[in-house]
């Protein structure tokens, strides 16, 4: 008897609606998904006013017109000038003691009781007024200055009695041990070096900033051998600060011509002409020349100021909505206001079925007007090149085919990217400040797209 072949049999498979619609809801998700991942997202902005905060403090260097006046004999140095006091020509600056002999007479000699006058007290006071209202922690090489100053205001006070003992022992001390000199021209006197003397605008780098600085005191009573310098004459009132700064910041400062600028070591104000510089090594520098207060800052190489500008105020945009549209050039006589919708209008040659020539009105959006050209800026998307629009009244024709570009922005009030015209006053790396209530531009509180490579023209937008 013949076995008999078992054959397995599937079971039906049982779909019910249930499933139908679970795997329909579950395949639009997942196409939901991808299509949201796919596609670029259109994130809006809304216009707002405000300014950009661009940098005004700097650190400079002084640049003045210095003479370094070196010691004509060996011997002990005893100033009788002080520091930031004007000399003329041959007045007496120091004396230069050979041997010390001078130092220790003088030492003998009672000098006497002396009061200060109102005019002495007050150049004490001036000299405290100032190192209050400029110190600064990070620059402590202030305080030294401070202390120079009032020590050679101390021999300034005392000038007249130490000359006339100085006189009296003439005599005593012997010849060539005493030995006068006297300032070669007019100027002011200072008792520091610090190399930068010959240093000019067109010489400044990073390195006179960035590197390292030493600034060395020439004091009274102390040993110089001839040749060293002993005192420096600043010649002129005609000072300047170089600041470093960005090329384009540069030449919007050096285009005003002159800027306010505030000295932050005594809050002082002063206009200085500007100058920009392209350097050697690649960087620019702002110069600002002052006509007057090179006295003030006479013990000073770099200072700290600000730069009292104003800020450019409007409406605020990011860059990235900012974008680059082409249209066509009509001549002003050629748009006729007032269309049927209160727009403007055109009026353009069109063809009959017939094949005979007609003309037909346009209704048209105008995106800007140049004052200067008599020149309305039409979409590209209505008109075509070669098109010949009429004048109102008359038969001249003008043919479609100049073409412009505009900067503007994407304006999505009406749910859709609607192109509109900017003028930037100013910009930096990440926003803009555009001309507000222009006729064919931005209102605050109108919603821009952010980023305008997202959209093309007319593209209808939901908004998020």
């Amino acid at each position: 008897m013949a076995k008999g072949k078992i054959t397995k049999y599937r079971k039906p498979l049982n779909l019910n609606i249930g499933m139908v619609i679970f795997g329909a809801i579950f395949i639009y998700v997942v196409i939901c998904v991808i299509a949201y991942f796919q596609t670029g997202h259109i994130v809006r902005y809304e216009v707002k006013e405000g300014s950009l905060a661009a940098d005004t403090i700097y650190r400079g260097v002084v640049l003045r017109e210095e003479s370094v006046v070196l010691a004509q004999a060996p011997g002990y140095v005893n100033y009788y000038a002080r520091e930031g006091e004007r000399v003329a020509k041959n007045d007496l600056v120091y004396v230069m003691d050979e041997n010390g002999s001078l130092s220790k007479e003088l030492a003998g000699l009672s000098q006497g009781e002396n009061s200060l006058s109102s005019r002495e007290l007050l150049e004490f006071r001036s000299e405290v007024v100032n190192f209050v209202h400029g110190f600064d922690p990070v620059h402590f090489e202030g305080t030294y200055d401070f202390k120079a100053a009032l020590t050679n205001t101390v021999l300034k006070l005392a000038n007249e009695n130490m000359l006339a003992s100085i006189a009296a022992l003439d005599g005593s001390l012997g010849a060539n041990v005493i030995h006068r000199s006297y300032a070669p021209e007019t100027g002011v006197v200072a008792y520091w070096t610090d190399g930068y003397e010959e240093l000019k605008a067109e010489g400044v780098t990073a390195e006179v900033f960035e590197g390292d600085y030493e600034k060395k005191r020439l004091e009274a009573n102390t040993l110089m051998g001839n040749g060293d310098p002993v005192y420096k004459l600043s010649t002129s009132e005609d000072w300047s600060i170089v600041i470093p700064v960005d090329p384009a910041r540069g030449a919007e400062l050096e285009q005003e011509g002159y800027i306010k600028v505030r000295f932050l070591k005594n809050q002082y104000e002063s206009w200085g002409a500007t100058k920009l510089f392209h350097n050697g090594d690649g960087n620019s520098y702002l110069q600002l020349t002052f006509t007057n207060s090179m006295l003030t800052f006479i013990s000073d190489r770099f200072l700290d100021v600000e730069l009292l500008v104003e800020d450019d105020r409007g409406l605020k945009i990011p860059v990235s909505s900012i974008v680059q549209k082409e249209f066509f050039l009509i001549p002003e006589a050629y748009v006729i206001p007032g269309g049927n919708n209160g727009g403007d209008c055109i009026i353009r040659q069109c063809y009959q079925e017939d094949g005979s020539i007609s003309k037909e009105r346009v209704e048209i959006e105008v995106y800007y007007f140049d004052s200067d050209t008599k020149e309305y800026y039409l979409d590209s998307s209505m008109l075509n090149a070669g098109d010949n629009l009429y004048l109102q009244e008359g038969e001249e024709v003008y043919t479609v085919s100049r073409r412009a570009t505009l900067i503007g922005v994407y304006n999505m009030n009406k749910g859709y990217a609607d192109f509109k015209q900017i003028s930037i006053l100013y910009q930096n790396d990440e926003y803009a400040i555009v001309k507000p209530n222009t006729k064919y531009g931005l209102s605050v509180y109108d919603y821009i797209v952010l980023n305008a490579d997202s959209v093309r023209d007319d593209q209808f937008i939901n908004q998020k």
